[in-house]
């Protein structure tokens, strides 16, 4: 018998655009198919390279139609840009007085409202006015503000998480912050670390009314905004959740740089110095998990509706582990790609984009974007289109147009090895002074120089500056 030729993506083309044609697969279907295909995204190349910033660019971020792209920058600028043709429609003063870390267009807002974060703590409010654009204080961290997060459908409301742990709530109608709790370690253990410096908050948008903050422990904590009280009667604190993969229970040399939900309330979590994992929600260890015992904590809260009264601790899910990027240097996001979250995208300290599919973890895609570090990545909203940013001043915009697919460099998941951060427990990488930082990289690069020449191979370990 002979052997069936594989199905390529071509043939499987074919037979959608058939289906489609005789009504077997609607139009919605049909796009959303198209747009997760792994031949556009072995497809993507540079599309266009906008140019306006004077410094590293940290943040950007499409708006809801897909058209704009917001982008900040350490020039302490946010600029709007019409990103298929390149130009910048507005460019403004943020009126932070350090690098912007974070900005966003709210939704319904006509693209005319917008909220921003920096690394001078503030957190602001711009308004764009027919000759330019007003900003005012909103709220301010003592410490760094990395992220924020914008409730799902709502031009008024935004949460915001700094490295003094504390997380607000913000009401744009109010122009009022409510400091709704301050993120502790999980035990007394930790003397050194009385709060939990918060790298990066996100919401379910299948829940709103549940969030997400993680920043230098090991752990990712989900509040529910249901039971904060008003009137401030009752401490918020308590975590509905905690997620965190049983080895690094107990780990006091990783933290985690970045968060994103996806429309299935799946949880990616981005750890420094380790790897990227995917929690569905019955991976939670509980409210009250103990750090000694990385399987005790299987109980889930009541109010999330899982009932784990049959489960095995020994039995639990493990969660999807994405591997082959590099991320010691910087603060860095991560995020989900395509209509229907298909696939799981980071940058790296090398410079790369990596993009894997978020069923089973195959790493499909490696592309150069950056001649030091690739901190941001950006789905667009509707179509196949990434937009990157990093420590280069420019932004880069990629499209399926290549013509050619390209491979994988050869062993690309062991080319790039960790370095553990010889810090205390959750220490922020950027917050250790220069000396430190070039005393540790100096060590590190002899180290690795001489496990380069026992291997025979080239590393290129590109060292970007902190954000």
């Amino acid at each position: 018998m002979k052997n069936k030729r594989a199905r390529t993506s071509v043939d499987k083309a074919v037979v959608d655009v058939w289906q489609r044609e005789v009504g077997e697969l609607s139009t919605r279907n049909f796009a959303h198919r198209l747009a997760a295909s792994e031949d556009l995204v072995l497809r993507l190349e540079i599309y266009k390279k906008l140019e306006k910033h004077r410094g590293c660019v940290n943040t950007v971020s499409f708006n809801a139609d897909g058209n704009i792209l917001v982008s900040g920058s350490d020039d302490k600028r946010v600029i709007l840009w019409d990103w298929e043709t390149g130009n910048a429609k507005l460019a403004f003063q943020s009126g932070h007085v350090n690098n912007v870390f974070q900005a966003k267009i709210m939704p319904y807002s006509d693209d005319r409202s917008l909220v921003t974060c920096a690394a001078d703590g503030q957190v602001r409010h711009a308004q764009i006015l027919e000759r330019g654009a007003e900003t005012k204080l909103l709220a301010k961290h003592q410490g760094r503000a990395h992220k924020l997060a914008i409730e799902p459908g709502s031009p008024y409301i935004f949460y915001t998480c700094g490295e003094d742990g504390l997380v607000q709530h913000i009401d744009l109608r109010t122009a009022a912050s409510t400091e709704l709790f301050t993120c502790c370690p999980i035990d007394d253990s930790k003397a050194y670390m009385p709060f939990i410096h918060l790298n990066a908050i996100t919401i379910d948008p299948r829940n709103p009314n549940l969030f997400a903050v993680a920043g230098s422990d090991e752990y990712t904590r989900l509040y529910d905004i249901r039971k904060y009280k008003w009137d401030g009667s009752t401490d918020f604190g308590q975590p509905t959740d905690y997620f965190c993969p049983a080895h690094l229970i107990g780990d006091d040399q990783v933290g985690i740089t970045g968060l994103a939900f996806s429309d299935q309330s799946e949880l990616l979590v981005s750890y420094n110095d380790e790897f990227i994992y995917l929690f569905t929600r019955d991976m939670g260890l509980g409210p009250n998990p103990i750090p000694s015992s990385p399987l005790s904590a299987c109980n889930k809260a009541s109010d999330i509706g899982l009932d784990h009264s049959a489960t095995d601790a020994n039995e639990k899910a493990i969660p999807q582990v994405y591997k082959g990027h590099r991320n010691c240097e910087t603060v860095k996001g991560v995020n989900f790609f395509g209509p229907k979250a298909d696939y799981v995208v980071s940058g790296s300290d090398c410079g790369r984009i990596f993009i894997w599919k978020k069923k089973g973890g195959e790493l499909i895609r490696v592309m150069e974007a950056d001649k030091d570090v690739v901190n941001c990545i950006e789905s667009h909203p509707h179509t196949t289109v990434l937009a990157s940013s990093g420590i280069e001043s420019d932004i880069k915009i990629w499209t399926p147009k290549a013509i050619d697919k390209p491979t994988l460099p050869a062993n690309v998941e062991q080319q790039y090895p960790f370095k553990r951060s010889m810090t205390s427990k959750g220490a922020d990488l950027s917050a250790i002074t220069m000396s430190m930082q070039m005393a540790l990289k100096q060590a590190l690069f002899s180290f690795l120089v001489c496990c380069c020449i026992q291997q025979s191979s080239n590393r290129n370990l590109g060292a970007g500056c902190t954000d």
